[in-house]
């Protein structure tokens, strides 16, 4: 099945477009591949592309809260997420308080407060 479109990038909100871009750069091991003040994209071997534009007056979202939702979120795989929390803690990260995996994933708060999730597998 062919559809119209393909996915070009997803584009994370955010303050601070280079910091946040540091941190996903950091965990996920790409590079940037485009850049401009209120602007930054990464790129993935593949291709695959996360891009973050500085929005004034940002709000994070306040997950599980219906006030601030977090709208979308990544999953991320990992091999060992003990290992890996270490790692993304050391980025900057943040273990969010609200943990409904019951050991099937974890979920952290990257620097702009945006969650995410370190899954095995």
């Amino acid at each position: 099945m062919s559809g119209v479109a393909r996915v070009h990038s997803v584009v994370l909100d955010c303050p601070e477009p280079k910091a946040l871009a540091g941190f996903y750069a950091g965990l996920l091991g790409w590079e940037i591949a485009d850049e401009d003040e209120d602007w930054i994209t990464l790129a993935g071997d593949d291709q695959t592309r996360i891009a973050f534009q500085r929005v004034p007056e940002y709000v994070p979202p306040a997950w599980p809260s219906a006030e601030h939702p977090q709208q979308f979120h990544l999953d991320l795989s990992v091999d060992d997420i003990g290992a890996a929390e270490k790692q993304v803690l050391a980025l900057g990260a943040v273990r969010h308080e609200h943990q409904p995996g019951e050991g099937h994933w974890t979920v952290f708060l990257d620097p702009a407060g945006h969650p995410f999730c370190l899954v095995t597998g």
